[in-house]
């Protein structure tokens, strides 16, 4: 075919194109713009894409059907499915939300390597490269590099501009894109990402396991999985699933897992697809190279792009991840557009329908889709696209107690000053310390039984109730191995913003013992019943749960170096809880309680000084502890107030 022919002939197949996308934008211009199905919209292709090792990635491109404009690249990295696979099989919707379906983004979905359709091994939060790694080593920020140069170079009609954004494992794989950045990456959104898993994600907090919500329930009846790839994206469960007998399945987590006892037993029972992590777990029981190496924290430094970060303050996996993603990125990269963005939500739960209540609390509006509508889609737009959007803040936060989104230009706002909260006699909590070292009985104490602990929930229940961390914990007050400290109704709304730290002179005659404490707002009597009100709970008188964390005891001066306690001695113990945004109203109370035990959240600590991983059950012992609040010896919560 002489030159002539093959541009004659070029030109009438781009004719015939245009021609058709122009018919088929036609024909979806008369359906509702929120009617249309991705399908509608976008051209689905499939692709292999090689890594500079030479792994290939399997990567799907959803690319807008009009290809009269250029558009962002928008990415999620994840190990959860890139699926449907085929190219006629199209997701249920495609991007953060509904709103980029039609506003114009190539959105991009990919298997991380090991994972479902891609090639190479998979590494649980697989360790990022030492500075002075060699040329062709990969990890997580390198395929990222990767696979957007490969985009770039082989995707029609982008604008230049790539992002990143997942939800929990993806917001991990989100936050490796920042480090060494591809100068295309020009905004991050980890949400709810994973941080470090030793020190207050998913698996542990502070050194102390977190069981129910990792230790799953598989029944050997239940039919195999078929080979490939699997059908849904999100819910593939990665975590060890512990085997129970198909006629006699658990119901009550907190009986099941007291029955598997110790942690080496539960471990026998572990379903041995994932067991390896597990196993791996169990042989390093403090914060060692292992742990380190999984700290994507120490990474963040000289970020490039923008980023927002997104949390929900009542995620009970990954709400360290998230306020620590920010921290670390404002202390160590300061030129850095940082934000952050916190609201009233549990894991994930902005990108649900609706979030305008947990449980018995309210929230007055549909919290997700003002999030998803005025702040993650202006965020995008305005930095993959230019557009002229509202500025956002830097901190985007939720106030609950009061339901009012609040802007401020720094997190925690530069008008909080600090205050502290001591404890006293007659359950008391008060704002003067205490005066006297004299007392006798300058200190309160409670029975501690690993072998009848405190429950953290009192549903009858396999997992972790979604509602958990409001839930009302009059149920544990009453206990005589729970202490609590409350207010005198307050004369005026109290505000704490940012970290709790709870400052506490304690002592056990054990060897090792756990120290969990947790913030409640106590409703006053009067309070007003939730609309509508199904379960006909009355909220008078309601605990409240606002925060609640656990420090393992030997583990009180450094994750990496566990010490024993020297029973019956006085010992500081510092507990630094993750931050909070509540207005504790007029006439309600804030209240501290502080016990040993939370379980099965939390697996029981022998209260002896050993590797609790291997202990057997002869470890496990009684023990007494104390709470000392004398001038000398006081015991305090440090907080951050609004005047």
């Amino acid at each position: 075919m002489d030159s002539v022919k093959q541009r004659l002939y070029l030109l009438l197949v781009h004719t015939a194109v245009s021609f058709a996308v122009f018919k088929a934008a036609l024909a979806t211009g008369s359906q509702k713009s929120d009617e249309l199905k991705p399908s509608d919209r976008f051209v689905k292709s499939e692709y292999r894409i090689r890594m500079r090792d030479g792994t290939h990635l399997y990567t799907v491109v959803y690319s807008p059907k009009d290809t009269t404009k250029k558009y962002p690249l928008l990415i999620s990295r994840t190990p959860y499915s890139a699926g449907p696979y085929g190219a006629e099989k199209f997701r249920d919707s495609v991007g953060p939300s509904k709103r980029f379906e039609s506003a114009g983004y190539i959105v991009v979905y990919q298997d991380v390597r090991g994972k479902s359709m891609s090639e190479g091994k998979f590494v649980e939060v697989r360790p990022f490269l030492a500075d002075d790694a060699k040329p062709g080593d990969t990890d997580e920020a390198t395929d990222a590099y990767d696979t957007i140069e490969w985009l770039l170079a082989n995707v029609p009609n982008h604008n230049g501009n790539a992002g990143l954004w997942g939800i929990s494992y993806p917001g991990f794989y989100a936050t490796g894109g920042l480090i060494n950045a591809h100068p295309a990456l020009k905004a991050v959104s980890p949400q709810a990402p994973i941080a470090d898993w030793f020190a207050g994600d998913d698996w542990h907090r502070n050194g102390a396991l977190l069981l129910v919500q990792n230790l799953k329930i598989r029944r050997p009846t239940e039919p195999s999985k078929p080979e490939g790839p699997p059908e849904s994206s999100e819910k593939k469960n990665e975590k060890p699933l512990a085997q129970v007998r198909a006629d006699q399945p658990p119901i009550d987590g907190y009986s099941f897992f007291l029955q598997l006892n110790p942690l080496a037993e539960k471990a026998k029972v572990m379903a041995r697809e994932d067991g390896a992590f597990f196993d791996d777990m169990m042989r390093h029981g403090s914060y060692d190279s292992f742990w380190k190496a999984r700290d994507i924290r120490r990474h963040l430094r000289n970020v490039r792009p923008a980023v927002m970060t997104v949390g929900g303050w009542y995620d009970c996996e990954d709400l360290f991840g998230a306020l620590e993603t920010y921290r670390q990125i404002e202390q160590n990269s300061p030129a850095t557009t940082n934000l952050l963005v916190m609201g009233p939500w549990t894991h994930g739960a902005w990108s649900k329908p609706d979030s305008s209540r947990l449980g018995n609390i309210e929230f007055g509006t549909n919290t997700a889709e003002f999030y998803r509508e005025q702040i993650e889609f202006t965020f995008f737009e305005k930095y993959l696209k230019g557009n002229d959007t509202p500025q956002l803040p830097e901190a985007y936060v939720f106030e609950t107690g009061t339901n009012v989104w609040r802007k401020h230009d720094a997190w925690p706002p530069k008008s909080a000053r600090p205050k502290s909260f001591y404890l006293g006699e007659q359950h008391l909590l008060q704002t003067d310390p205490p005066h006297d070292d004299s007392l006798t009985n300058g200190f309160d104490e409670f029975p501690s039984d690993p072998n009848r602990p405190v429950p953290f929930t009192e549903k009858v229940t396999m997992g972790v109730p979604v509602d958990f961390m409001t839930a009302d914990q009059r149920f544990a007050s009453r206990r005589p191995d729970v202490l609590f400290y409350q207010t005198e109704p307050l004369e005026n709304d109290l505000t704490i913003v940012g970290q709790i730290q709870a400052d506490l002179t304690v002592s056990t005659t054990g060897t090792d013992s756990d120290w969990i404490v947790k913030i409640i707002d106590v409703h006053p009597n009067n309070a007003s019943d939730p609309q509508p009100n199904p379960t006909g709970l009355r909220m008078g008188g309601y605990q409240q749960l606002v925060r609640g964390d656990v420090m393992r005891g030997k583990f009180r001066q450094s994750l990496e170096k566990p010490e024993p306690f020297q029973p019956g001695q006085p010992t500081p113990v510092k507990l630094v809880m993750n931050d909070i945004y509540h207005t504790f109203r007029q006439h309600h109370r804030l209240m501290v309680q502080i016990q040993s035990t939370w379980f099965p959240l939390v697996d029981r600590n022998p209260q002896r000084f050993t590797d609790i991983y291997t202990a057997t059950n002869a470890d496990f012992q009684m023990a007494t502890q104390k709470v000392f609040r004398t001038k000398s010896m006081s015991s305090r919560l440090e907080l951050l107030v609004i005047p």
